[in-house]
């Protein structure tokens, strides 16, 4: 199936689908997600996503490095649509959420360095120092102990992770990987291979390991293993850093009250969409400031308007 952002049409299947809140809803009804991501050296990539995350859902919780204590700190003031969580506190957040993003901006090293320790609680993975271990281990953490959670994996911790853990999970993953990524985490290179047959290895892929894969590129291609739909559209403009973590944030926040195929669908439309119209009044000059602040824009047109 292929999607194209210049014809809201073709996505009206997912949209005609999409949570919208009740009249009489109370706080939490429509949405509690947990954002964890960020480092020392990457620490506006997770704010993207929380930030873009914080217009469709009730509650953002979000987690980020205590090690810089200043970068910290600051956080409380610069995130303002949410709330920042400690790093100690972490169990009880997951637990409770509807959904966990985990990885933007969060750093990694050859997976097959880190050091082989069975951590037995998260006293003992709250205290590792380095902070690509640290990524592996939660994300190893998050897995083992909660499988049943609604997980959206992206960046660093597509990067440090095992494919096999994804088998443990009683609730499929989404993924949004890049080619980069999908190569570090799949072991198969797509550059270069035609777009049907992309689609062939992200479906065999998606069924192989139980998970949605939102390949974004070009061309983004969506696969549970059983359905794959590609989306057309966008330009340029989207390459600039922040993207992909806004993609994530967005996956994320739908998945809270939709199902993760439909989420991760209308998380690739709606961000081409916004950037195809930035690019009439910007052209390619536009940033995530930008996307974020007229999405919200682009999706209740196509939800409202249009009825």
């Amino acid at each position: 199936m292929v999607i194209r952002t210049l014809n809201i049409d073709s996505v009206e299947p997912f949209i005609s689908k999409l949570h919208i809140p009740f009249k009489d809803s109370h706080k939490g009804q429509n949405g509690r997600v947990l954002v964890i991501g960020g480092s020392q050296l990457f620490h506006s990539a997770s704010i993207w996503a929380a930030e873009i995350a914080s217009y469709f859902v009730d509650i953002v919780h979000y987690s980020s490095t205590e090690e810089n204590k200043e970068i910290f700190l600051s956080l409380k003031k610069k995130f303002r649509n949410g709330i920042v969580v400690s790093r100690n506190d972490l169990p009880s957040y997951i637990a409770e959420d509807d959904v966990v993003l985990a990885g933007p901006g969060m750093l990694r090293s050859d997976k097959y360095q880190i050091p082989n320790i069975k951590y037995q609680n998260w006293e003992q993975i709250n205290k590792i120092i380095k902070e690509s271990d640290y990524t592996y281990y939660l994300t190893k953490y998050l897995i083992e102990n909660f499988p049943k959670k609604r997980f959206v994996f992206d960046a660093g911790v597509l990067q440090m992770m095992d494919k096999e853990w994804l088998k443990m999970l009683e609730t499929p993953a989404v993924l949004t990987p890049h080619q980069g990524e999908f190569k570090m985490l799949f072991g198969v290179e797509l550059s270069g291979l035609p777009l049907n047959e992309k689609e062939k290895v992200v479906c065999n892929l998606a069924g192989k390991y139980r998970c949605i894969i939102l390949l974004k590129s070009v061309v983004d291609i969506i696969s549970d293993g059983s359905a794959t739909v590609v989306v057309e559209g966008g330009n340029p403009g989207l390459t600039k850093g922040g993207m992909g973590d806004i993609l994530a944030g967005l996956t994320t926040a739908f998945y809270a009250k939709n199902e993760p195929f439909q989420s991760a669908v209308l998380a690739s439309f709606f961000l081409k969409r916004t950037a195809d119209v930035l690019f009439k009044h910007k052209g390619y000059w536009y940033n995530v400031n930008d996307i974020i602040e007229r999405l919200p824009y682009i999706l209740k047109a196509a939800v409202f308007d249009k009825r």
